[in-house]
């Protein structure tokens, strides 16, 4: 289920779209995955005013091995953070754990605040199936997910699997409301494993990750508006930029951040923006040091702070991932209404998959 259009901001309100599907001893319990769709139109996920905020844990599930066919960059550096793309390298799954059943495993740390309580959790996770191999769809809603000293259970997909074939790659994305799963596992590393992606070369290069999304809510945070929006959809060259809209109040001398996860991007192609208007004031482009203002598309994952959460593996570049989470600063004018968002790209053949968020509001 969507959120159901005229949910109106309250404070302690909240939009609750989809069901949990995990009973916390074993495993899921969730019918098999739904159905799949070759676009799906971003809507809103979760939508909430409280005291609180947003934490997100994400990795790639494959990288790079050899050396780049092109521009002769070795593996090393590209994983480092060289200008590298997934296009031009052999690509293999990542696996983190010592388990001898999965094929790829990553790890991310989820950060939720001492004297937190975790109101709502999603998962999100997707790639391309269509490498050097070819993966079967039937996968696609099914991972295993690991709390922080735990063992493995299976999560499926609780609504339709994004899945269309494109750009010459065979791109899906899957979701699951996981709030149980992370209320009981807290902070720590959570690892993600058997996620649907092929591994190989091809033009369209290997790539696929995932997003674990945690709203939380403490009465000694400030007041903030979490949202957050999901679907299934391509940008790049000779396709329409993609918008997104909020709505929202946002306090005097706002703070809060804005999160982005999309597949396929490279680094040093160019040409991508993610641009913010708040009004009738010019739209400004978001960026940081990890994401240059025409280059957002680049394979990061990147959050405001010079302490970010543990992933293992760290690699600079993701070869195809981007979960970034960009501070806002003063780009909220006062007075807002709504933030109203614009990803364009004139190069990177790209998909998006998530938009997520919190910002201060008036009380």
């Amino acid at each position: 289920m969507r959120k159901v259009q005229g949910c109106l901001l309250r404070r302690t309100t909240v939009c609750l779209l989809s069901l949990a599907v995990l009973s916390l001893p074993g495993r899921a319990t969730a019918t098999a995955p739904g159905p799949e769709k070759s676009r799906i139109p971003f809507a809103t996920r979760y939508d909430a005013v409280l005291h609180g905020g947003v934490v997100r844990a994400a990795n790639a599930a494959i990288t790079c091995r050899g050396a780049d066919s092109v521009k002769k960059v070795g593996c090393p550096a590209a994983r480092s953070g060289a200008a590298a793309g997934n296009g031009d390298f052999d690509m293999f799954y990542t696996d983190v754990d010592s388990d001898p059943n999965t094929y790829n495993s990553t790890r991310a740390e989820v950060r939720v605040p001492a004297g937190a309580r975790v109101t709502y959790a999603r998962l999100y996770w997707g790639g391309n199936l269509r490498v050097g191999e070819q993966k079967p769809p039937r996968d696609n809603g099914r991972v295993l997910v690991a709390e922080p000293g735990g063992q493995y259970k299976e999560v499926l997909a609780d609504t339709p699997v994004g899945h269309r074939v494109a750009h010459g790659a065979d791109a899906f994305q899957a979701s699951a409301d996981v709030t149980p799963l992370v209320r009981s596992g807290g902070s720590g590393l959570w690892t993600v494993a058997q996620v649907n992606v092929a591994m190989g070369r091809s033009a369209a290069g290997a790539w696929g990750g995932w997003t674990l999304v945690v709203a939380y809510e403490k009465k000694s945070a400030p007041l903030r508006h979490v949202f957050v929006q999901d679907g299934f959809d391509a940008v790049g060259k000779g396709r329409p930029a993609q918008t997104f809209h909020q709505r929202t109040a946002p306090a005097a001398g706002t703070g809060g951040v804005v999160g982005l996860v999309a597949y396929d991007g490279d680094r040093g192609t160019g040409g991508d923006a993610l641009t913010l208007a708040t009004g009738r004031k010019k739209s400004v482009a978001l960026s940081d040091r990890a994401n240059p203002a025409r280059d957002v598309l680049n394979s990061t994952i990147s959050e405001p702070g010079t302490h970010p959460a543990r992933r293992l593996p760290a690699h600079a570049n993701t070869l195809g991932y981007d979960s970034d989470v960009f501070p806002l600063g003063r780009s909220v004018r006062r007075g807002a209404r709504a933030l109203d968002l614009r990803l364009a790209s004139s190069a990177d053949a790209a998909w998006t998959g998530v938009l997520f968020g919190a910002v201060d509001v008036r009380s």
